[in-house]
């Protein structure tokens, strides 16, 4: 079975208690993920979500609304992103994976979105759909979409990116606020990053499996 790494905390804690959902969509898809190692031990890069990323990283101080940063996962995540991409290794963002890719591509993040928005929702059932995406025509993500490019996601961040960064570009959008919802790399073999949490909806809705295949297949 094919490996991707991917990064989940600080050193001796990579490993966080929600890691299943991502296991479980990529083990369907015929991939394995591991939480420690080197990207030359893999064929590819996983982001999961998590806290927000360090402001101090694209230019800003922190807002009130700002989570504490957690440095030792910022640095080894822009570390090897920027491997992944100069090896053209298959990268795959989820929430705050998406991001970390954006600063780490020198793009910068709205630190807080309204509280009465519809993209923070919590619910017992993290597959319920929060808000509908419109995926950009000609893009990776199109691709994998097919004739379907509007989709019904989850949503549960607070955070998402204002500037983006060199080399991307825009493959979703909310259409109601025009939030960036997926962006990627058209230079890179793969190179893909969604806002919502496909992870969740993998199991009961074939267009957010085949995210994790289409990934699996760059590998």
């Amino acid at each position: 079975m094919r490996r991707v790494l991917s990064v989940a905390g600080s050193p001796g804690h990579w490993v966080p208690a929600d890691s299943s959902p991502y296991v479980e969509a990529l083990r369907a898809a015929g991939v394995d993920v591991v939480f420690e190692g080197a990207l030359d031990d893999a064929a590819g890069l996983l982001l999961m979500g998590g806290d927000d990323v360090d402001p101090a990283r694209y230019g800003e101080i922190a807002g009130p609304d700002t989570e504490a940063p957690d440095f030792a996962r910022d640095e080894r995540e822009c570390a090897l992103i920027h491997e992944a991409l100069e090896r053209d290794l298959p990268l795959l963002g989820i929430c705050r994976g998406m991001q970390m890719l954006n600063v780490q591509q020198g793009g910068s993040l709205i630190q807080h979105l309204p509280a009465t928005g519809h993209h923070r929702r919590r619910t017992a059932d993290r597959s319920l759909p929060a808000h509908m995406i419109r995926i950009e025509a000609g893009t990776l993500l199109a691709a994998i979409a097919g004739e379907h490019r509007e989709w019904d996601v989850n949503s549960r961040h607070h955070q998402a990116i204002a500037r983006l960064g060199a080399g991307l570009a825009v493959a979703a959008r909310d259409p109601e606020d025009g939030v960036i919802e997926a962006i990627e790399r058209p230079d890179r073999r793969f190179c893909l990053a969604v806002q919502w949490h496909p992870e969740n909806q993998s199991a009961s809705d074939p267009r957010h499996a085949s995210l994790f295949h289409a990934f699996a297949s760059a590998l």
